[in-house]
Protein backbone atom coordinates (compact mmCIF):
# COMPACT_ATOMS: atom_id res chain seq x y z
CA UNK A 1 0.00 0.00 0.00
CA UNK A 2 1.10 3.33 -0.15
CA UNK A 3 0.52 6.60 2.18
CA UNK A 4 0.89 9.68 2.40
CA UNK A 5 1.62 11.32 5.30
CA UNK A 6 1.31 15.30 5.23
CA UNK A 7 1.00 17.45 8.09
CA UNK A 8 0.98 21.39 8.36
CA UNK A 9 3.25 22.91 11.77
CA UNK A 10 4.67 26.34 12.44
CA UNK A 11 7.21 25.37 14.88
CA UNK A 12 8.23 21.79 13.75
CA UNK A 13 6.13 20.06 16.60
CA UNK A 14 3.83 18.71 14.51
CA UNK A 15 6.20 17.69 11.51
CA UNK A 16 7.90 16.03 14.52
CA UNK A 17 4.58 13.86 14.88
CA UNK A 18 4.08 13.24 11.14
CA UNK A 19 7.82 12.36 11.07
CA UNK A 20 7.29 9.55 13.71
CA UNK A 21 3.76 8.49 11.84
CA UNK A 22 5.70 8.17 8.40
CA UNK A 23 8.65 6.03 9.92
CA UNK A 24 5.80 3.57 11.68
CA UNK A 25 4.35 2.79 8.11
CA UNK A 26 7.93 2.45 6.73
CA UNK A 27 8.86 -0.16 9.92
CA UNK A 28 5.58 -1.53 8.58
CA UNK A 29 6.89 -1.80 4.70
CA UNK A 30 4.57 0.50 3.89
CA UNK A 31 5.56 2.92 0.70
CA UNK A 32 5.61 6.18 2.48
CA UNK A 33 5.05 9.83 1.24
CA UNK A 34 6.00 12.21 3.73
CA UNK A 35 5.11 15.65 1.95
CA UNK A 36 3.83 18.67 3.47
CA UNK A 37 0.43 19.90 2.01
CA UNK A 38 1.70 22.80 0.13
CA UNK A 39 3.67 20.30 -2.03
CA UNK A 40 1.45 17.64 -2.62
CA UNK A 41 0.52 17.50 -6.60
CA UNK A 42 -2.21 14.96 -6.45
CA UNK A 43 -3.61 12.21 -4.04
CA UNK A 44 -3.75 9.65 -6.96
CA UNK A 45 -1.77 7.35 -6.72
CA UNK A 46 -2.20 7.29 -2.09
CA UNK A 47 -4.11 4.02 -1.02
CA UNK A 48 -4.61 5.87 2.00
CA UNK A 49 -3.94 9.46 3.33
CA UNK A 50 -2.98 10.64 6.92
CA UNK A 51 -3.46 14.11 7.39
CA UNK A 52 -2.47 16.83 10.07
CA UNK A 53 -1.96 19.93 11.73
CA UNK A 54 -0.96 22.07 14.71
CA UNK A 55 -3.62 23.49 16.29
CA UNK A 56 -3.32 27.54 16.61
CA UNK A 57 -6.16 29.50 18.47
CA UNK A 58 -7.96 26.71 18.30
CA UNK A 59 -8.02 26.29 14.10
CA UNK A 60 -5.91 23.88 11.71
CA UNK A 61 -3.08 26.04 10.12
CA UNK A 62 -4.07 27.66 6.80
CA UNK A 63 -2.22 25.17 4.60
CA UNK A 64 -3.78 22.21 5.99
CA UNK A 65 -7.38 23.59 5.14
CA UNK A 66 -6.24 24.48 1.74
CA UNK A 67 -4.77 20.70 1.29
CA UNK A 68 -8.83 19.36 2.71
CA UNK A 69 -10.27 21.78 -0.05
CA UNK A 70 -7.65 21.17 -3.00
CA UNK A 71 -8.52 17.27 -2.49
CA UNK A 72 -12.18 17.07 -1.06
CA UNK A 73 -13.62 15.25 -4.30
CA UNK A 74 -10.79 13.13 -4.33
CA UNK A 75 -10.29 12.30 -0.77
CA UNK A 76 -13.76 11.03 -0.96
CA UNK A 77 -12.60 8.01 -2.22
CA UNK A 78 -9.61 7.68 -0.39
CA UNK A 79 -9.41 6.05 3.45
CA UNK A 80 -8.39 9.60 5.41
CA UNK A 81 -7.14 10.00 9.23
CA UNK A 82 -6.60 13.04 10.59
CA UNK A 83 -4.79 14.53 13.48
CA UNK A 84 -4.09 17.65 15.51
CA UNK A 85 -1.48 18.52 17.54
CA UNK A 86 -2.01 21.46 19.58
CA UNK A 87 -1.84 22.70 23.92
CA UNK A 88 -5.46 21.80 23.92
CA UNK A 89 -5.90 19.28 27.29
CA UNK A 90 -2.54 20.99 28.77
CA UNK A 91 -3.24 21.27 31.93
CA UNK A 92 -5.37 18.35 31.80
CA UNK A 93 -8.35 20.11 32.90
CA UNK A 94 -8.60 22.01 29.76
CA UNK A 95 -9.98 20.18 26.88
CA UNK A 96 -10.56 21.97 23.28
CA UNK A 97 -13.59 22.05 21.49
CA UNK A 98 -13.14 19.20 18.82
CA UNK A 99 -15.66 20.81 16.53
CA UNK A 100 -13.78 23.39 15.96
CA UNK A 101 -11.31 21.55 14.14
CA UNK A 102 -13.72 18.86 12.89
CA UNK A 103 -15.99 21.07 10.47
CA UNK A 104 -13.11 20.94 7.68
CA UNK A 105 -13.62 17.07 7.97
CA UNK A 106 -17.21 16.89 7.00
CA UNK A 107 -16.88 16.91 3.28
CA UNK A 108 -14.15 13.50 3.89
CA UNK A 109 -15.03 10.23 5.13
CA UNK A 110 -12.32 10.81 7.96
CA UNK A 111 -11.99 6.83 9.79
CA UNK A 112 -10.72 8.94 12.86
CA UNK A 113 -9.30 12.47 13.93
CA UNK A 114 -7.19 11.99 16.39
CA UNK A 115 -5.89 15.17 18.67
CA UNK A 116 -2.29 14.57 20.79
CA UNK A 117 -0.62 17.16 22.84
CA UNK A 118 2.23 19.60 21.46
CA UNK A 119 4.84 21.37 22.81
CA UNK A 120 5.58 25.10 23.84
CA UNK A 121 8.79 26.53 23.58
CA UNK A 122 8.22 30.15 24.27
CA UNK A 123 11.48 30.92 22.53
CA UNK A 124 9.84 29.63 19.09
CA UNK A 125 7.27 31.72 19.61
CA UNK A 126 6.09 35.71 18.42
CA UNK A 127 5.30 37.58 20.95
CA UNK A 128 1.39 37.66 19.94
CA UNK A 129 1.40 34.27 20.43
CA UNK A 130 3.47 33.64 24.07
CA UNK A 131 0.54 36.40 25.27
CA UNK A 132 -2.16 34.22 23.59
CA UNK A 133 -0.54 31.18 25.37
CA UNK A 134 -0.08 33.17 28.48
CA UNK A 135 -3.40 34.49 28.69
CA UNK A 136 -4.78 30.34 27.85
CA UNK A 137 -2.68 28.94 30.81
CA UNK A 138 -0.68 27.03 28.73
CA UNK A 139 2.13 25.88 30.23
CA UNK A 140 6.00 25.52 28.94
CA UNK A 141 6.87 22.13 28.18
CA UNK A 142 6.79 18.99 25.18
CA UNK A 143 3.82 16.89 26.43
CA UNK A 144 4.19 14.87 22.97
CA UNK A 145 3.07 11.43 23.94
CA UNK A 146 4.89 9.02 21.46
CA UNK A 147 3.69 6.08 22.93
CA UNK A 148 0.40 7.39 21.75
CA UNK A 149 1.10 8.53 18.68
CA UNK A 150 2.78 5.05 17.88
CA UNK A 151 -0.64 3.13 19.13
CA UNK A 152 -2.74 5.29 16.78
CA UNK A 153 -0.68 4.54 13.56
CA UNK A 154 -0.45 0.99 15.42
CA UNK A 155 -4.49 0.81 14.57
CA UNK A 156 -3.98 2.36 11.31
CA UNK A 157 -1.79 -0.30 10.20
CA UNK A 158 -4.08 -3.13 11.45
CA UNK A 159 -6.81 -1.43 9.83
CA UNK A 160 -5.45 -0.79 6.76
CA UNK A 161 -3.92 -4.87 6.78
CA UNK A 162 -7.53 -6.11 7.87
Amino acid sequence: MHILVTAASKHGATNEVADAIARRFEGAVFTVDRIAPNDVDTVEPYDAVIVGSAVYILQWMPEAHDFMERFKDELQAKQVWAFSVGMDGVPKHAPQDPTRVGPLLTHVNCRDLHRFPGRYKPSLLSLRERSVARLAGVVEGDFRDWDAVDQWTDGIIAELRG
